[in-house]
């Protein structure tokens, strides 16, 4: 008997119960696909799955609640160097799985990488609390007693994530770290193949006691009736096929209850050749290498890889040449080899999938370059590996292996259009002009990327305004950016991975877009003070606190929210506009020639330059003695509203808008809200001052 993998479940470790017959037949067995040995078995029989969903809402939920965005982003910070301590013993795992040394820097290392920006994301993108404002105020009435707010609050729900074999790290983190982030508990179900990995990951995560209890709960083996305790607030994230995502989605909790649903599914991806890109063009050689790349890469199974390969009919044979000859120097065999550039699909069951999906291709139209031939003289293809056929150097493979696949059809073909090989499988598709690429993309009926490569900017431009819509990501990539482009094949957290239509319709990653996308976002309505107390930022129009000394005195343990200081008024006079204009070198005809000025349609004559505004506005405020304000560090939504004439007076009124105190260090951020207006209370000038101010003894 193999070992079976637990379960971590309502805070313990679980195993199914062995001595059960039910329990023995539910075991699905975990092999090494390119060895065939037995690893480990998974089941999930015997778990309560109304008590995981329970203790996920009602002892992880209000744990990670309780914490503020930046509370939350120090721990994934934390969690993601703890794991990057140990990403070793994942890697000799990941060997297990088929993936190569290479496969796993991107699935391990990838995944933790991942963490640390979504740790960046909620330190420097989110406040110091619980609740996100998104948006500015909007006013809703005359006199400004009635305003509203969007706010983003965390749902009291659990976030279930269902993953796919291909990445068992990356795929659990990338969704890890924004679901965390938004204060939601996660329930993790890796898939079968796999899950090794994934275990040894979560067991770590578990091991180091950085999260709260109930905050990570991992299922090996199936759902069971998870979905049955699924309701309103919860949200499903699933990485698989599309078919299975339509059956998800169906469920009653889904259409019943409300449940969100997210899928990440099938992928037709393209990737386009640009008609300027002939043989001995840099951009030739890069579509040929990323090319290659991209069906290699875990055997080609990401969801992300390229499916179709659009490439100028004039360009068909050449391309098709050189990616046959790129493809003949893979070294494919067992990953546990230094040597190996493409390892074993995750198991014998998925490349017999492919090895269909190719049959479906070929019999629909399409013809072998190079690699897997239906039509071989075996009768099940030559280059059949694992159906008793050999890699070409005398060294008999698994069943688990599949040739690289190239063919080449017309965009008549259909099922180029409609069948996924979830493998080392692209397809070379010629078109005759940009207007017809586009429409030959837009077939795959949504797709998570597509890459250009052209060093035309009119070509680009067209393919990717034109493509755009039907795809989550474009790369475009030529000489300039090759270097460090991170390739067609490779999500970043900071831009959406996801994709509409036949993709699914998700948005993970996309740095806090994918944070809020777990949230529940509320347009709350009532007085300036009110929204003020709900969102813990001053609002425009409410009171303000004049007494208790300067706000600069202050430091964080002391200063509030609507702490005010007025300073002023200064009057401007023409000798100011005129030295700062010879002092700064900013001699504009507005502030330096009277007879010009007044033609300006935007201004009486003579006016004072907008930067000589905000400094004597700085001059009005600023308390000059060492104090708790450390430094200043910026301005943001600056607009100059009225134009300041010789002999305006300008009167200041600053009031601390946001106080953000930083987990890590002695110091925090202050926002102040800066109003500059004249001497018939008109406003002249408004913006945010960004300053950094000690915490003090009880911050």
């Amino acid at each position: 008997m193999t070992e079976i993998l637990t379960s971590y479940v309502c805070g313990k470790w679980t195993a199914p119960a062995a001595d059960t017959p039910a329990a023995h037949s539910a075991v699905r067995t975990i092999s090494d696909p390119a060895t065939g040995t037995a690893l480990a078995g998974v089941s999930s029989a015997g778990i309560d799955f109304s008590a995981v969903a329970a203790h996920a809402r009602d002892t992880g939920g209000p744990g990670v609640r309780a914490l503020t965005f930046h509370q939350r982003g120090v721990i994934l910070k934390q969690l993601a160097v703890y794991l990057n301590e140990r990403r070793e013993r994942y890697h000799a795992i990941s060997l297990t799985t088929g993936a190569t040394a290479r496969d796993g820097l991107i699935d391990i290392d990838g995944g933790i990488s991942t963490l640390f920006s979504y740790s960046s994301v909620a330190r420097r993108q989110m406040p110091n609390s619980t609740v996100y404002l998104d948006g500015g105020v909007e006013r809703l009435s005359t006199n400004q007693t009635f305003a509203g707010q969007h706010i983003c609050t965390a749902r009291p729900g659990v976030s279930v994530q269902i993953n796919a074999f291909n990445f068992p790290v990356w795929g659990m983190l990338e969704k890890f770290g924004p679901m965390f982030a938004a204060g939601q508990p996660v329930i993790v179900k890796p898939a079968t193949n796999g899950a090794q990995l994934t275990h040894a990951v979560v067991s770590d995560i578990i091991e180091s006691g950085l999260l709260p209890e109930g905050a990570l709960q991992l299922i090996c083996g199936s759902t069971g009736d998870l979905f049955e305790h699924l309701a309103e607030q919860d949200t499903i994230a699933f990485t698989g096929s599309a078919a299975t995502a339509r059956t998800m989605a169906s469920h009653a909790c889904v259409t019943d209850r409300g449940t969100r649903f997210f899928a990440e599914a099938d992928s037709l991806n393209f990737s386009l050749l640009g008609p300027d890109a002939a043989p001995g063009t840099e951009e030739f050689d890069l579509y040929v290498k990323q090319l290659v790349t991209e069906m290699t890469a875990k055997a080609g199974q990401k969801c992300t890889a390229i499916r179709r390969a659009l490439v100028p009919a004039a360009h068909l044979d050449a391309v098709a040449e050189a990616v046959a000859d790129r493809l003949g120097n893979v070294t494919v065999g067992s990953p546990h080899d230094e040597a190996t550039r493409m390892g074993p699909l995750i198991s014998a069951d998925q490349a017999d999938d492919v090895r269909a999906a190719i049959r479906s291709l070929t019999s629909a139209g399409a013809e072998v370059v190079c690699g897997f031939d239906p039509a071989g003289a075996s009768g099940e293809g030559a280059g059949a590996w694992g159906e008793g056929a050999a890699s070409g150097e005398g060294d008999a493979l698994s069943p688990a292996f599949v040739a690289p696949t190239l063919l080449k059809a017309s965009a008549d073909v259909d099922a180029v259009h409609d069948v996924e090989a979830f493998g080392p499988v692209a397809t070379l598709v010629p078109y005759t002009s940009l207007p017809e690429a586009v429409e030959i993309a837009a077939r795959g009926r949504g797709s998570l990327v597509g890459s250009v490569v052209s060093h035309d900017p009119e070509v680009v431009r067209e393919v990717v305004l034109g493509t755009a819509p039907w795809h989550g990501r474009v790369l475009v990539l030529d000489r300039d950016d090759a270097q460090e482009s991170t390739g067609h094949g490779s999500p970043l957290p900071t831009l959406v991975h996801g994709g509409p239509g036949r993709a699914g319709g998700g948005e993970e990653l996309g740095g806090i877009r994918s944070v809020l996308h777990y949230m529940q976002r509320t347009a709350v309505q009532g007085s300036p003070d009110m929204l003020t107390a709900i969102t813990g930022t001053w609002a425009p129009e409410a009171k303000r606190q004049t007494e208790g000394g300067h706000p600069f005195g202050k430091n964080l343990s002391e200063l509030r929210i609507g702490d005010t200081i007025v300073g002023g008024p200064r009057e401007v006079t023409l000798e100011d506009i005129e030295h700062f204009a010879e002092f700064t070198g900013d001699t504009f005809y507005a502030h330096t020639d009277e007879e010009a000025a007044a033609a300006n349609p935007f201004f009486p004559g003579r006016v004072a330059h907008g930067y000589l505004v905000v400094s004597f506005a700085a001059g009005l405020f600023v308390k000059p003695e060492p104090g708790p304000v450390l430094a200043n560090y910026g301005l943001e939504n600056l607009r100059f509203i009225t134009p300041v004439s010789p002999g305006d007076t300008l009167t200041v009124t600053l009031t601390a808008k946001q106080i953000t105190p930083r987990e890590t260090d002695e110091y925090g951020e202050v926002r102040w809200d800066s109003l500059v207006t004249n001497q018939n209370d008109e406003i002249v000038a408004t913006y945010d001052v960004l300053t950094l101010v000690e915490k003090g003894p009880t911050a």
